[in-house]
């Protein structure tokens, strides 16, 4: 079983995920207001007198919410017995709170030595900056990828997501299962801790070691890829379309379906081309100019070059190929009724038997408060149990 005490997007991303792999979650809120996202909109959905985020129904799906006022004896009291029961506990509170509360990682462990603790921060958790509070936005400019990210280096740029919450929510998903494994030989818990800072610089790749093995700075050069050229995004006549040419093969039968001279000087290799890239992307999208994009999907495909239109959000959900992944999955909402939300990531089948998967049966993001009474009443009949042993 997971207490999710996070509130916003990484921490509840990350117990959302352990939720989708099968986890019993139980969100901890704020009584009357619950998590911050609750209030996050527009848009919001529903009858008047209860509005729903969007954003809430985003990163909350198959949980349980009980309130409690994690201040009061009750709270503290209730709270206290969900952790005994727990396997692992996620929060996202700034350093130093959940202490404050009465709930160190030294408390935590006295109460369930079993417990896994799950600490996602903005900055870390120590060092000279580790008690900031953590924006997403504001860890994509302090951690380098809005520099990376736009049409120029004059235009530092944000992703189109909050990716910061969500990588960090996906590094202590992975850190919880990797110390729930480690449990199994040890029978003890650990502390699991990340953060936005460290997983946006985790992902930096190969535009990090661009600076640290060659000294380089990298800028911003819009949809075009700074090491592979031709790589990114090109104008036909009626829109845009993507290509990877990634291969001296694939770049002579790319040359050579637009009629340009594979050996010409500028192009003869990836590294002049990637310094002639502008004389490059002109003479691509010269020849694009000349027809439409599907008509160039269908010639590039054709040849066996990677490419792809630009969808909208809505055109991939309405995607055939998405719905065949299950990355749009029903649920029955109490308040909505039948609603579409992002799937699961990750399938499972029998190695032995590819049919025996089976698309997951999620369970809708809660109303605020909805299990205070089934939680209570679940906690009645484990209270004495081993710690942990409930979950």
């Amino acid at each position: 079983m997971v207490v999710d005490l996070s509130r916003a997007l990484a921490g509840p991303h990350a117990a959302m995920l352990l939720g989708d792999l099968g986890a019993r979650v139980i969100k901890v809120e704020q009584p009357g207001t619950g998590d911050d996202t609750r209030s996050w909109g527009p848009p919001f959905v529903g009858p008047d007198d209860e509005r729903i985020s969007t954003y809430f129904l985003s990163c909350n799906r198959n949980k349980e919410s009980i309130e409690l006022d994690l201040k009061s004896d009750d709270g503290a009291s209730v709270l206290t017995r969900l952790v005994r029961a727990a396997d692992v506990l996620v929060e996202n509170f700034r350093p130093g709170v959940l202490d404050r509360l009465g709930f160190s990682a030294e408390r935590l462990a006295e109460l369930n030595p079993r417990l896994v603790l799950c600490s996602i921060s903005g900055f870390g958790h120590d060092g000279p900056e580790g008690g900031r509070a953590g924006y997403d936005q504001i860890a994509q400019g302090e951690a380098g990828l809005m520099s990376l990210t736009g049409p120029s280096p004059a235009e530092p740029t944000k992703v189109g997501v909050p990716i910061g919450d969500l990588l960090a929510g996906m590094n202590g998903a992975q850190g919880v299962l990797s110390a729930l494994y480690e449990r199994e030989r040890t029978g003890r818990g650990r502390v699991v801790r990340t953060s936005l800072l460290s997983s946006i610089v985790g992902v930096h790749a190969f535009q990090g070691t661009r600076w640290t093995v060659a000294g380089e700075v990298p800028q911003a050069i819009g949809n075009h890829h700074p090491s592979i050229a031709p790589y990114g995004a090109y104008t036909c006549a009626d829109g845009m379309l993507q290509v990877a040419v990634a291969s001296q093969g694939q770049w002579s039968k790319f040359a050579g379906l637009l009629g340009i001279a594979a050996d010409d000087p500028r192009f003869a290799d990836n590294a002049s081309r990637v310094a002639n890239r502008p004389a490059l992307n002109e003479a691509v999208e010269a020849v694009l100019a000349t027809a439409d994009r599907d008509t160039w999907l269908e010639r590039i495909g054709a040849i066996g070059i990677p490419c792809g239109a630009i969808r909208t959000v809505d055109q991939v959900y309405e995607w055939d190929q998405a719905r065949s992944q299950h990355l749009v999955t029903e649920v029955e909402h109490p308040v909505l009724g039948g609603i579409e939300l992002p799937g699961s990531a990750v399938r499972f089948s029998d190695p032995a038997d590819p049919s025996s998967e089976t698309p997951p049966d999620h369970r809708p993001p809660p109303r605020l408060g909805e299990h205070n009474d089934s939680v209570r009443a679940w906690l009645d009949g484990v209270d004495g149990a081993a710690p942990g042993a409930a979950g």
